[in-house]
């Protein structure tokens, strides 16, 4: 029994030994690496390898619902600006009688109809406007007092231009000389008057030229002016007085002022007796013809004797061709269809009726208003 027990003990001894030993020197095994985690619950264990997650499926995303149509969107998506169109109506207010402006006037005192219908003028202002005009001199060799007369008017009326003037220098003795087409260059029209020293001829056919300039201007567009600077004496022109004042007539948007030269050697030769009858009644009549011809298109007529009534002269003129008024106002047509607009401008007092005007010793005067019959309304794209 004791060499069982023995036996027994012996055998457990040996089993205890050789797991011993197995643990002490294990048998060499593959290196099995980490399972790499599949969610973000951890980190991963850095064993120098580059481990890739698996990739997810990706899932379309749902279609974006329609976007509702609005008539107005909100303004942080789009803004929309509207032009209220706004009109400038370059008005003047002429006395028939002496072509005088009409100063003062009120907005209240302007009645504007667009197509019809009555418009709220909203300002109104005066403002000078640029001319378009002709000088039209006589140069001939009859005297040198005419000539000398002739060079001081247009050196005055020179020195009252404007940047934006359109000026056409003529001169004429038996024909019609251009010195200078239309230009607003101060320099070349100064230079065109520089030119007069040596004088041609001694006929001053005034007729022949007057036509002749009224003809060229019916081609030019707008309202045109005529500085005649003449003795008003015609000697041989073939054009008659008859046709003259028909072609004055006939021609539209044409005021003519005229200054008469040699008003004081005039003067100081019929003194002293040196004028005979026929040239008296000759130089009367030539007075006449300057002052029908400035009266018939508006104009005003002058016969200075000294230079120094030169500036007052063309004072006046200025103040009868450059003044102008500036009315504003919004359309009730708002549309922009390029359409023509007629427009008619009225004065009024202040119940509304026609305005009356009358002088200091409280006769009526007539006036002209001038304006443009009309605009083009804009475009949409415009």
């Amino acid at each position: 029994m004791m060499r069982k027990q023995l036996i027994v003990g012996l055998a457990m001894m040996a089993v205890v030994l050789s797991a011993r030993g197995q643990s002490t020197n294990p048998a060499p095994q593959t290196p099995v690496p980490p399972v790499p985690q599949t969610d973000d619950s951890g980190p991963v264990p850095d064993n120098g390898s580059i481990v890739l997650p698996k990739k997810k499926e990706e899932v379309a995303p749902p279609p974006a619902p329609a976007e509702e149509k609005v008539k107005n969107p909100d303004s942080e998506v789009f803004s929309m600006r509207v032009d209220v169109p706004i009109v400038n109506l370059d008005v003047s207010v002429l006395l028939d009688k002496t072509n005088a402006f009409v100063p003062n006037l009120k907005a209240g005192n302007f009645l504007v109809v667009e197509d019809g219908v009555e418009q709220e003028v909203q300002t109104v202002r005066m403002t000078k406007t640029p001319i378009t005009a002709v000088m039209l001199l006589e140069f001939a060799a009859n005297s040198y007092a005419f000539i000398q007369d002739m060079q001081n008017a247009s050196a005055s009326f020179f020195r009252t231009l404007q940047p934006d003037d359109y000026v056409a220098v003529e001169t004429y003795d038996m024909r019609t000389h251009i010195l200078t087409d239309f230009t607003n260059n101060k320099d070349t029209i100064r230079e065109a008057l520089q030119s007069l020293t040596i004088p041609g001829f001694r006929e001053t056919n005034e007729f022949d030229a007057l036509y002749e300039t009224l003809d060229r201007l019916s081609r030019v567009e707008g309202r045109k002016y005529i500085i005649l600077i003449s003795n008003g004496r015609d000697t041989m022109s073939r054009i008659t007085l008859d046709q003259m004042m028909a072609k004055i007539k006939a021609t539209p948007n044409v005021t003519i002022f005229t200054i008469s030269t040699g008003g004081l050697a005039r003067e100081l030769s019929d003194a002293r007796g040196q004028m005979g009858g026929i040239s008296r009644m000759n130089y009367l009549q030539a007075d006449n013809q300057m002052h029908t011809f400035a009266q018939m298109t508006g104009g005003l007529s002058y016969q200075p004797l000294f230079q120094g009534a030169l500036p007052d002269i063309f004072s006046d003129i200025n103040e009868s061709i450059r003044s102008q008024y500036v009315l504003t106002y919004k359309p009730t047509n708002t549309n922009n269809d390029g359409s023509y607009r007629k427009v008619k401008v009225y004065l009024v007092d202040n119940e509304g009726r026609p305005l009356k005007m009358q002088d200091e010793k409280g006769r009526p005067l007539k006036y002209s208003i001038i304006a443009r019959d009309g605009y083009r309304a804009k475009l949409p794209v415009e």
